[in-house]
């Protein structure tokens, strides 16, 4: 198979430390731009999936996230948000990281390289066939990840891979590969950069068109987010306001009353 890794390919700069904080800026925003219209190349595998994990959600499935360093960390952020912004359980959406817990703020020695292991992580919650199994590896060479998305993908789960190299391993044995290919970084090889900003921007895709294809938004508006802090009562109220054309003081009211901006709203009454 021919496999190279523009990821690993050297940097379009050279000589970085002599150049100045604005160049060093210039240049890192120059590269950053190449990403969006990566990821628009990658949207027609981006859709087949989610249309696929949508349903696969519609019959009590999850969405699983397995990755290591930066992917990992950035699959667990994803997921993590999902329940504050539509409120939807933390059984749901669930991210696991190569090294456990420990490894989300400090890296663990040779964890990504156990294959079997995120196999074993996974069947930690009882894994069904109606689950879906995100692998993200901007190489698209990580054991850990690889091993996880082949087994579940033999198991009867519906996979997926996010990697920044093309006709890599992992996208072999993930049943929507999606490559969203950002060329070679800044500092050569520091897939955080690039790599990662196109991961975020892809895992964003996945969650929040999933969510809102299971009804967790009316209009544009997060309807279903706890209201966990000032930040979120004051926006929830403001949308009660807007929505049924009422005073602060009334759509206070409502959500103290419903505890929710869609429960306030389907309970309103004249």
């Amino acid at each position: 198979m021919n496999f190279e890794k523009t990821t690993e390919k050297d940097s379009n700069y050279n000589h970085l430390e002599k150049m100045s904080v604005h160049e060093l800026l210039l240049n890192i925003n120059n590269e950053d731009q190449k990403v969006a219209n990566a990821v628009l190349e990658a949207i027609p595998m981006i859709e087949k999936f989610v249309e696929e994990l949508v349903l696969k959600l519609k019959k009590g499935g999850r969405l699983f996230y397995i990755g290591a360093g930066t992917s990992g960390r950035l699959g667990i952020l994803d997921a993590s948000e999902c329940p504050p912004t539509f409120g939807v359980s933390h059984d749901v959406v669930i991210g696991l990281i190569a090294g456990g817990d420990t490894a989300i703020r400090k890296a663990v020695e040779n964890a990504e390289d156990d294959k079997e292991q995120a196999w074993k992580d996974l069947n930690q919650y009882q894994i069904t066939e109606n689950d879906s199994v995100v692998g993200i590896a901007a190489s698209g060479t990580t054991p850990y990840v690889i091993g996880g998305i082949e087994q579940a993908t033999k198991f009867g789960c519906t996979t997926a891979c996010i990697t920044c190299n093309e006709k890599s391993p992992l996208s072999t044995v993930a049943t929507y590969p999606i490559e969203v290919i950002v060329g070679p970084e800044f500092v050569t090889g520091s897939s955080r950069m690039k790599a990662g900003t196109a991961q975020k921007m892809v895992l964003n895709m996945i969650s929040t068109s999933a969510m809102i294809q299971l009804g967790r938004i009316k209009g544009n508006k997060m309807v279903d987010m706890q209201l966990s802090n000032d930040k979120l009562v004051n926006r929830g109220t403001r949308m009660l306001m807007e929505e049924l054309q009422i005073e602060e003081s009334e759509a206070k009211q409502l959500l103290e009353k419903y505890k929710g901006v869609r429960n306030a709203l389907n309970n309103y009454k004249k």
